[in-house]
């Protein structure tokens, strides 16, 4: 798979029940990721969005036990709401992608509380998502 297809399947398996403003968000935490990274050398994430994407346990739809995980192993090209992350993807990539997000690096569904998350401040609420800027 390209950095592409990478980019835009986890945008696909982490928000396409999102409105359009979701999907960047996700796209822009994937983002803030690589250019943290990319800032200060390196970091356990990785410091490309592949890299970033793939991270074992980072993006659950890449978990082997998540059920994601196997459709994002499949053609998508023919998936209207794919195509949209495509598009995302590549507006992101591009640099052209407005960060909705505020620096997030992380964020988690409304429906969760983790651990992680107890203490710190969500900087933005977009769809389901709260978004926190953590580094």
């Amino acid at each position: 798979m390209t950095e592409l297809e990478i980019f835009a399947k986890t945008l696909f398996g982490e928000a396409r029940g999102e409105k359009l403003s979701g999907i960047e968000a996700v796209a822009n935490v994937i983002l803030n990721r690589v250019k943290h990274a990319q800032k200060i050398g390196s970091y356990w994430w990785g410091k490309t969005i592949e890299e970033v994407c793939l991270k074992p346990f980072q993006f659950s739809c890449w978990n082997k036990n998540d059920p994601n995980c196997a459709l994002l192993m499949q053609d998508l090209k023919e998936n209207k709401i794919y195509q949209i992350c495509e598009r995302v993807a590549k507006r992101a990539i591009a640099g052209f992608l407005p960060d909705n997000t505020k620096g997030a690096t992380h964020y988690h569904t409304l429906s969760c509380n983790p651990v992680w998350a107890r203490c710190a401040v969500p900087c933005a609420e977009i769809g389901n998502h709260l978004f926190y800027a953590l580094y």
